[in-house]
């Protein structure tokens, strides 16, 4: 359709234009409510899934006590079976927004996922959707050592299959200082972020629509207010339940502590999304729309220079879609999800042709 993929030219971006011209979810039978974003995004976070998941969690200790949960998608099972995907299946880490917020539209694309013979796991973080805080510590915005815990995990219980992560919104902040942090040691195949936030701090300062705002921070207040107790040594439980935004509640968390207090400036040079984007060495889909309420406007929100000098990020720009909206009608309800698991079939075709070419022994 009238979607822009975004990025300096390549043999893999020649491969992702010809897999993504072809996939049905970028042509036609979108919602006929376009111009809507706000509405778009509303649907996206009320959404159920359409079909309940069965999940099976698991809890990591982390080095320091902390918990993290991984939470396996087992079923239900799709008629696809388990292998739409080619070859061997495919891990795949489904990474939530900053709020811990598992939406219905992030459970979908885990059940489709599912469907298409991938394994998909949802990484929850501390003291988030029902992980015991079990450390007066939470993670901070830009902060990936427990994500980089998880996923030394996941390749120690999975060693032969390859790995990939997809983020969603304000989440996309964590997989993206993950990448930069690790560069070539990051141990994933390729990643995707749906409605990215590239910019944390102008995100946080300049606000967001109340619509999408306070639902998560009273979601972040409830899940918070379980640990008052234990979070009480380490920041003002009282100012930080009392927090009338996000940026309030950031600071009330991680800049206000009582034994290492820091300036907002500070913070935010060690938590920025694309502090080390130049030492990323994956390939990273960025699914974005120009009305997206949230991001905010184009102009500001997207590092377009990255995309244009990076051999590894790829941008897909399309007009209208929301935040992590881009519905349409039918099953599959969000065109958005087809798109990015057609991009981890092309990026696991292209690696596999890369193999074959270069005679690379796969690892046993």
């Amino acid at each position: 359709g009238r979607c822009r993929l975004l990025c300096k030219p390549s043999a893999l971006a020649q491969h992702l234009v010809r897999s993504l011209g072809r996939s049905a979810a970028l042509r036609g039978g979108h919602w006929p409510w376009p111009r809507w974003p706000r509405l778009q995004m509303l649907w996206q976070l009320l959404q159920p899934p359409e079909l309940e998941p069965v999940v099976a969690r698991e809890l990591l200790q982390l080095p320091d006590a902390g918990l993290v949960a991984l939470d396996w998608l087992v079923g239900p099972w799709g008629a696809a079976g388990g292998g739409s995907v080619g070859g061997p299946s495919l891990v795949l880490l489904l990474i939530p927004n900053a709020a811990g917020k598992v939406t219905g539209g992030l459970l979908q694309l885990g059940l489709r996922a599912l469907e298409r013979g991938f394994i998909p796991v949802i990484f929850n973080r501390r003291g988030h959707n029902g992980c015991p805080l079990t450390t007066p510590r939470l993670q901070p915005f830009g902060d990936p050592g427990d994500l980089r815990e998880a996923v030394t995990y996941l390749r120690c219980r999975h060693p032969a299959t390859p790995l990939l992560a997809v983020s969603e919104g304000s989440g996309s902040g964590l997989l993206l200082a993950y990448l930069g942090e690790s560069g070539s040691s990051s141990r994933l195949a390729a990643a995707a972020c749906i409605s990215p936030v590239f910019c944390g701090r102008d995100w946080f300062e300049a606000g967001m629509p109340w619509l999408y705002e306070w639902p998560l921070l009273l979601h972040l207040k409830r899940g918070l207010s379980r640990y008052a107790g234990s979070l009480a040594e380490a920041v003002d439980v009282e100012g930080l339940l009392g927090s009338c935004s996000l940026r309030e509640l950031e600071e009330s968390l991680f800049c206000r502590t009582k034994s290492h207090p820091t300036t907002w400036e500070t913070y935010w040079e060690r938590n920025e999304p694309l502090r080390d984007a130049d030492e990323a060495a994956v390939p990273v889909l960025c699914l974005c729309s120009a009305d997206d309420p949230v991001r905010g406007p184009p102009a500001r929100s997207l590092p377009l220079e990255l995309f244009r000098s990076s051999p590894y990020f790829f941008l897909l720009l399309t007009p209208h879609g929301g935040h992590c909206g881009f519905p349409r009608r039918g099953p599959g309800r969000c065109w958005g999800h087809e798109a990015v698991l057609e991009y981890f079939r092309a990026m696991a075709e292209f690696l596999r042709a890369e193999e074959r070419r270069k005679g690379v022994p796969r690892p046993r």
